[in-house]
């Protein structure tokens, strides 16, 4: 009983990482094109992750059910791979990389699962159909590692490109104004789509680990104002979805000022026009993998998206040695996260045969 509340706690402690983490992805564009001050920005981003946390629960299931074998999972399993998962997104924010608190989550809870096995990889679902729908670590990660960058690289460069030839004739001062307007718009919708994506990861993580204390009868004896831990499907409890969402929030209020100096004029200046095409299109790109219930990295798709929008200026106007050094860290953290996972799970190991 004691592990599960301490797994929750470390659950919810990721959650509040990956909350002021990951603020820069929703508002870096706004301050740096000085639509916003710092404190507003993150006002929106705040009560918009909010409302996405609320939206819906698709990829928290993704990540409860869908990546590894849950006959492996136990608290010291799940505790393993969160504690992979900070460990990796407090490094990556000291030093000012946008890289991603999901695929950190992720590779610590494979490695911790397949140190659990004793290195059995089957343990991870590489591919499965479950009710005609592909799961599993390629589908749904890997793939998508690739793919989504591509697509916001893209798309925002055809939609900068679309309003720079329909404004072409416009003079430079009331563009400024109107995108700066629709900029705040955009940044609600990128911070909406940001909660509905990346704080259900945890939710999927702590319902995982009640399904399996459960399962497992750690409840059986448990005092009756402790029975709303029980979970005897793999449903999303409605307490875990507020608390999970409030406690993103609270992170995002807290902010991640180096983040957001890499995110909104390290890697190419903006204007007003800029910065809506970008949130725009990373705001679409990340929606429909929610509702797919694909677990995305929010910040993978917000980069490249801007990357996108900067190379309409002129391939120059991007800064490549800042994005290359993101891409090593977005190559680098399931790799890295899933050797932290394995051999953390071993010390807990080695420590328990004392």
């Amino acid at each position: 009983m004691t592990l599960v509340l301490c797994v929750i706690l470390v659950a919810l402690a990721f959650e509040f990482v990956n909350g002021f983490h990951d603020t820069a992805n929703a508002i870096a564009t706004s301050v740096s094109t000085r639509i916003l001050t710092p404190r507003q920005a993150i006002i929106i981003a705040t009560v918009f992750n909010l409302i996405g946390a609320l939206s819906g629960h698709a990829v928290a299931k993704t990540i409860g059910q869908g990546l590894v074998d849950v006959n492996y999972i136990t608290q010291s399993t799940i505790m393993c791979g969160l504690l992979a998962g900070i460990i990796w997104n407090v490094i990556t924010w000291y030093v000012g990389l946008p890289s991603s608190s999901s695929h950190a989550l992720i590779g610590g809870l494979c490695g911790a699962a397949l140190a659990a096995s004793h290195t059995n990889w089957s343990v991870i679902h590489w591919s499965q159909e479950i009710g005609g729908k592909m799961t599993g670590l390629w589908p749904q990660v890997i793939k998508p590692l690739v793919l989504a960058p591509g697509a916001g690289l893209i798309i925002g460069f055809i939609l900068m490109g679309l309003l720079l030839f329909l404004f072409r004739s416009f003079r430079p001062a009331p563009v400024n104004r109107f995108f700066g307007n629709l900029q705040i718009l955009s940044a609600m919708w990128v911070s909406f789509s940001h909660g509905t994506n990346d704080a259900q990861k945890t939710m999927g993580i702590i319902t995982l680990s009640l399904f399996t204390a459960t399962s497992a009868g750690v409840f059986a004896t448990s005092p009756e104002w402790i029975g709303f831990l029980k979970i005897e499907e793999f449903e999303i409890p409605n307490w875990v979805t507020w608390t999970c969402a409030i406690t993103m929030a609270a992170g995002t209020a807290c902010g991640g000022w180096k983040i957001i100096k890499t995110m909104g004029s390290k890697l190419v200046r903006m204007t007003p026009i800029h910065g809506f095409a970008a949130q725009s299109t990373a705001a679409l790109v990340i929606q429909i993998a929610s509702h797919m219930g694909i677990p995305l990295s929010t910040t993978h798709v917000i980069s490249s998206s801007i990357i996108g929008v900067g190379a309409t200026k002129r391939f120059s106007a991007v800064k490549w040695s800042v994005a290359g050094e993101m891409v090593w860290a977005w190559i680098l953290t399931l790799p890295i996260t899933c050797g932290l996972g394995f051999y953390i799970m071993k010390i807990v190991q080695w420590i328990g045969n004392l």
